[in-house]
């Protein structure tokens, strides 16, 4: 079981996709780059191309996880952790529901 403590320690906030391209890997990625506000901007290597477009992605905001030990994927730098919920093939992009400042943390 994971405590409260523990998941409070998760720091998971709103960013946008200010950049994409297709990262040089094995698997269909792409390589995102994202605007915390005054978290900064923070690279990505997401999974998702399968599943959206980049027109999708590019300039619309996201959940993130941005406290994640930062990971090399093939050589790309990732720094933060796009949320989605997966079942089957299909997935689908935390997203949220209203307008709101990016940076904002969820809780």
């Amino acid at each position: 079981m994971v405590t409260i403590e523990d998941f409070q320690k998760i720091d998971i906030r709103v960013g946008k996709v200010i950049e994409i391209k297709d990262a040089e890997t094995k698997k269909p990625m792409y390589v995102l780059k994202v605007d915390f506000g005054e978290s900064g901007i923070k690279q990505s290597i997401a999974g998702i191309k399968p599943n959206y477009e980049k027109e999708e992605l590019l300039n619309k905001k996201f959940i993130f996880v941005i406290n994640l030990e930062p990971k090399r994927i093939a050589n790309i730098l990732s720094e933060c952790m796009i949320l989605a919920a997966e079942k089957d093939d299909k997935v689908v992009i935390l997203q949220p529901e209203r307008d709101i400042e990016i940076g904002s943390k969820i809780s």
